[in-house]
């Protein structure tokens, strides 16, 4: 009985893994060439050759074409907790020199780094919801992973589609907190540069502790690492992380002073909230849930952001248990339907009970629902991407035939990939109609004095396409000016926006001619800064 089992595990896995005649795409292309003997595995790295094809917006990528994107040396592994259990394999890699150092480049037009990660979706047959969250996360105004879509090819097999991805790690260009040093042990030095998260303890895990609330939550250095931090800095970040739990937890919880606002920026965790809950995400909150935190004194005031987001697959109803492909319910109540090892930290919950806090989510949901998270934004997005992956899809699904089956977890098994995409839509249009006549809070500007922060400020659409707004509440008359910033610290833009009173008030800004980057922008008042941020040019 043992061997017919073997026997159809085998079949089975032959049939989910055939093997497809590539020559070209309108995608890049990516290939990876392994040493004689060496396989790509999950316990270390191995040194190997990779080429990159990518001739460009609009020109066809062939095989036969030289490496013209990168061409050199990796150190690369096969990543990832959960998803090694599905036959596509996703991998982490570092693209080094001859001497095998970090070698800093700008894979597929990414920004430059040597931190990549080769994502290949698998049970989210649309391969589509990952990037989506990215893309909404970025229109919100905040980092999240840039990426491009590619083919993958090792040695000399087709992979299929696959997802270029940037490693979450501190870096200008990434999540752009200060460089932690050995000697920041005291003061506003030792406040910020610190990405941590809250995860599963599967995979590849460090130092961890866990909440003094729950020891289900569990908290873990992701940037710098444990080992790489000095005794007083890992206490630092504990500390603040239990004195916020404690605050939420207190009585004090509204407090302007005492209570939850000076540990917090709340745009980014109202739009980390709204994601995973507009996602219903299974794994939601308690894993792969990252936050980080800038020093005291700057322009965010040493408080904790929530996010980047990341890992949605098994999210926008693809999965089939504790009521995950539900379009009704909230997802911060996760641990009141099922009973996992890893728990979703309390706050989530108990900062709801806060007036200032509920009624700021519920102004920002109606601000997004006008923007990015409008159902017809979510719709084009979706049918953009259809229409750019029609090719590589069909290919993906020749090397992986799984349209129509079972693949733990879905919520859903289309019998065509359009029925896929379908259910994707649906699902988005009726859990955002959902949460408009469910979420807490009352939206009225006009009384409601707390439902931002004293000093909001925002530069909207971001990225930026040469057309746009600068965004800014004051609590008494100003003037106001908007200044760009390069890479080298040159001001490269700088305008008179007016005098303003005590309000809410949004600006249009026309920049011709920037080119494509990252920048600094600089909210002025009265002369001095008002706001700082990142702004990217498409």
């Amino acid at each position: 009985m043992k061997n017919c089992i073997l026997f159809f595990v085998i079949v089975l896995a032959s049939r989910l893994d055939a093997q497809v005649t590539f020559t070209d795409s309108n995608l890049p292309i990516v290939v990876i060439t392994t040493p004689v003997g060496q396989q790509i595995n999950d316990v270390t790295r191995i040194v190997c050759d990779m080429g990159v094809i990518d001739n460009g917006p609009g020109i066809r990528n062939y095989l036969v074409n030289p490496y013209n994107n990168y061409n050199g040396k990796i150190a690369i592994e096969v990543r990832g907790s959960t998803s090694q259990q599905y036959p596509k394999k996703s991998y982490g890699f570092e693209t080094q020199d001859a001497l095998g150092l970090n070698n800093n480049v700008p894979l597929l037009g990414l920004p430059i780094e040597n931190d990549w990660i080769l994502y290949g979706p698998y049970p989210d047959k649309t391969l589509i919801r990952d990037v989506m969250t990215f893309d909404i996360f970025q229109k919100m105004g905040h980092y999240a992973s840039n990426w491009r879509y590619c083919e993958l090819l090792i040695n000399g097999q087709y992979q299929g589609l696959y997802i270029l991805l940037e490693r979450i790690k501190r870096d200008n260009n990434r999540v752009d907190v200060a460089q932690l040093d050995a000697d920041d042990l005291a003061g506003d030095s030792l406040t910020g540069g610190y990405i941590v998260k809250v995860d599963k303890l599967t995979g590849e895990v460090g130092y961890s502790w866990t909440s003094n609330y729950n020891n289900e939550v569990v908290f873990q250095f992701h940037d710098p690492e444990f080992d790489e931090l000095n005794p007083i800095q890992a206490s630092y970040m504990e500390d603040f992380i239990g004195n916020f739990e404690d605050v939420v937890w207190g009585p004090q919880l509204d407090d302007p002073v005492f209570g939850y606002e000076p540990y917090i920026d709340k745009e980014s965790f109202y739009d980390f909230f709204l994601l995973q809950e507009l996602g219903r995400t299974v794994d939601g909150y308690r894993s792969s849930s990252f936050m980080h935190k800038h020093k005291s004194g700057g322009a965010w005031n040493g408080k904790l952001h929530a996010g980047p987001i990341w890992d949605f697959n098994l999210s926008y109803g693809n999965a089939d248990y504790c009521d995950a492909n539900l379009t009704t319910g909230w997802q911060y109540n996760f641990d009141e339907i099922c009973d996992f090892t890893s728990a979703i930290p309390f706050w989530w919950e108990k900062l709801l009970d806060s007036p200032s806090y509920r009624n700021g989510l519920k102004c920002r949901w109606d601000e997004l629902r006008q923007g990015p998270l409008h159902t017809d934004s979510l719709h084009t997005f979706i049918d953009s991407m259809v229409v750019y992956l029609d090719e590589a899809r069909i290919r993906n699904f020749q090397k992986w035939p799984i349209i129509g089956v079972y693949v733990n977890w879905n919520g859903f098994v289309g019998n065509t990939y359009q029925e896929d995409v379908n259910f994707l839509k649906t699902y988005i249009a009726n859990r955002a109609t959902w949460i408009d006549n469910n979420l807490p809070g009352i939206c009225d500007l006009s009384v409601q004095e707390s439902a931002f922060e004293p000093e909001y400020f925002k530069v909207w659409p971001n990225p930026f396409d040469g057309q746009g707004y600068v965004g800014f509440t004051l609590t008494e008359f100003a003037q106001m000016e908007f200044e760009l910033i390069d890479n080298s610290g040159r001001s490269i833009y700088n305008i008179d926006l007016g005098s303003f009173e005590k309000g809410e008030h949004a600006v249009p800004i026309a920049i011709d001619n920037l080119a494509s980057g990252n920048y600094i922008f600089l909210i002025k008042r009265d002369g001095g800064i008002f706001g700082k941020g990142k702004l990217s040019k498409k």
